[in-house]
């Protein structure tokens, strides 16, 4: 059995998510934790479990702290309605980040990819998780965006680019721009790196979406949906540019 234990403080979504995972006859939940003072209790008293469903905003502070104050030897599949905090997940032993509301497949597929980083012999130490992890880079699939006071999910594949402009990251679609609360520097470490390329510091574009890419005097790009008239590749960039559309 997978020794699996919920970090959750809205009871309805700690039910849903137990009542998800139990279409997974290979898992046992076997806590439900609240707060970051129970959970550092918790993880502190008992053996860690090979799998955590945390939440990152709870009602004393961040499901982060409780993994700083006792490092956790069990993988994590971040549950959250909040993407800002998808970096600093990707280094916390976490494997996966899906948004809410959760959905079947999004959970099957993170399941399945936790179950791909289990060994034989089905035991792993903690600088293993580390290792299993850097070799396997967890990419956003998703981004939450707002719209006056509601949400909306964006799937990245719907996203032709992201680009800077007064210090916002903005993502474009084939519907409008919407504000982000990633930076260039973050989104460069979480997207997936085959689609998504910065060509300057100011765009990072889907392959997705080129529709021509004229070479002289520059190299310059026209997508779907684009922002602007041009978005033109840095010199310092243009090698690395070729070499990532064969690639």
């Amino acid at each position: 059995m997978i020794k699996t234990v919920i970090i959750e403080d809205e009871k309805p979504a700690s039910r849903k998510l137990e009542r998800m995972l139990s279409n997974f006859p290979e898992i046992e939940v076997v806590a439900k934790i609240e707060s970051v003072e129970e959970g550092v209790a918790w993880f502190s008293e008992n053996e860690h479990p090979q799998l955590i469903f945390s939440d990152i905003v709870l009602g004393d502070g961040l499901s982060f702290d409780i993994f700083e104050k006792v490092p956790t030897k069990g993988f994590i599949i971040y549950t959250t309605a909040f993407d800002q905090y998808t970096l600093k997940a990707f280094k916390l032993n976490s494997i996966d980040y899906l948004l809410k509301p959760i959905l079947e497949e999004d959970l099957s597929g993170a399941v399945e990819k936790f179950k791909s980083f289990i060994p034989a012999n089905n035991t792993t130490g903690s600088e293993d998780i580390k290792q299993l992890i850097r070799k396997e880079k967890s990419t956003l699939s998703r981004v939450l965006v707002k719209i006056g006071y509601n949400l909306k999910i964006v799937q990245t594949q719907e996203i032709s680019c992201f680009f800077s402009e007064n210090k916002i990251v903005y993502l474009q679609t084939e519907e409008r721009v919407y504000p982000s609360d990633f930076t260039l520097d973050e989104l460069e470490d979480i997207l997936e790196e085959k689609k998504f390329f910065r060509v300057n510091r100011q765009f990072i574009i889907n392959s997705d979406y080129i529709k021509n890419i004229h070479t002289s005097p520059y190299y310059k790009v026209d997508m779907e949906f684009q922002p602007q008239e041009e978005i033109t590749v840095s010199r310092d960039r243009v090698k690395d540019f070729k070499e990532w559309l064969v690639g």
